[in-house]
């Protein structure tokens, strides 16, 4: 039987090439003189894709370039540069890698959340600079005291909550739908959890529905005294209200992942003395980014292979079992 043709469009984790050679015939165009013409050759018998952040955006115009495709295994818990819709609609199934990037994720936000409210980076650069013989670094605010409110209680909203247990501060959260199995304060609005909190997680995925639901309003709620941290998407925060907040001091802090337009930062985030920016290293560990390339293999594999799929997206779920049910036993 011939192997799939499968495509990595972009550069990705060296395991994903190199797991699928196992079973699959691998093409990387990127790699080529000339990648256009490499992905022109090859696109009419591509059966899978394999892509990152750094493919772009497979929206319904790149999905018509596969004529044989069948499914796309995304890189990431959030997908939301893959138009899983309009896969669906051509018979094309999504998968993602949740799960094996939740614990780091968690960790990586109690770090950011700790580091901008004590000011760890700022006390760090004080005594770099050679500043701490002309006088102590200014005390700093606390968690002590403090309410946390999570805007998303999935996988990795509980990894979260779970470890700010172990700081003894009361937790609450907003998403979709109320938890029956938590214990946690439910909110049904942001503002209502804004209204509830000191410190404002936000970790839900990115894409229309959650464009700029923290905006002005619920930085007014959060109040003077507040901290955002942004675990999610950059489009989940509006990030021109969250610069006017900062400026007007209507807003104490920002622990900030992601942002807008990355890797592009405003200035006026990158000046401000409150904030703490990193680079989207949620997961950016070598443990956390080899599980997330073995989940993107153990998609396509099964797929290939006839057994189930084991991540398909939302949109893609009752495509699965559909194909499932049609292959023979």
């Amino acid at each position: 039987m011939a192997k799939p043709d499968l495509l990595i469009p972009a550069p990705m984790h060296p395991r994903v090439a190199a797991a699928l050679a196992a079973f699959a015939t691998v093409h990387q165009p990127w790699q080529a003189d000339d990648p256009a013409a490499a992905l022109a050759a090859v696109a009419p018998r591509v059966r899978g894709l394999a892509v990152s952040t750094l493919a772009g955006t497979v929206d319904a115009a790149m999905l018509d370039r596969f004529p044989a495709l069948e499914i796309v295994a995304s890189f990431g818990v959030g997908y939301e540069r893959v138009d899983a819709a309009a896969a669906a609609a051509r018979d094309v199934i999504v998968t993602n890698t949740p799960g094996v990037l939740d614990e780091e994720v968690a960790d990586l936000t109690l770090g950011l959340l700790l580091a901008t409210l004590r000011q760890i980076p700022q006390a760090d650069h004080h005594v770099r600079a050679g500043r701490w013989p002309e006088g102590a670094f200014p005390l700093s605010p606390s968690l002590r005291g403090r309410r946390v409110g999570l805007i998303g209680m999935g996988g990795i909203g509980r990894a979260i909550a779970r470890r700010l247990e172990g700081f003894a501060v009361p937790i609450a959260y907003h998403s979709r739908h109320r938890r029956d199995d938590l214990a946690y304060a439910y909110h049904a609005s942001p503002i209502a959890l804004a209204e509830a909190s000191d410190v404002l997680i936000a970790i839900v995925p990115g894409g229309a529905a959650t464009r700029h639901l923290i905006d002005a309003s619920v930085l007014r709620a959060l109040g003077p005294a507040g901290v955002l941290i942004n675990v999610a998407r950059g489009s989940v925060v509006d990030e021109a209200a969250l610069i006017a907040a900062l400026e007007a001091g209507t807003l104490l802090a920002a622990g900030l992942d992601v942002f807008a337009d990355e890797p592009h930062v405003p200035a006026a985030l990158t000046a401000h003395p409150r904030c703490v920016l990193l680079p989207h290293i949620g997961s950016a560990s070598e443990v956390t980014r080899a599980a997330m390339a073995d989940r993107v293999v153990a998609n396509l594999e099964a797929w290939f292979t006839g057994a189930p799929v084991p991540d398909p997206v939302a949109e893609a779920a009752a495509l699965a079992r559909r194909a499932q049910a049609a292959r023979p036993a």
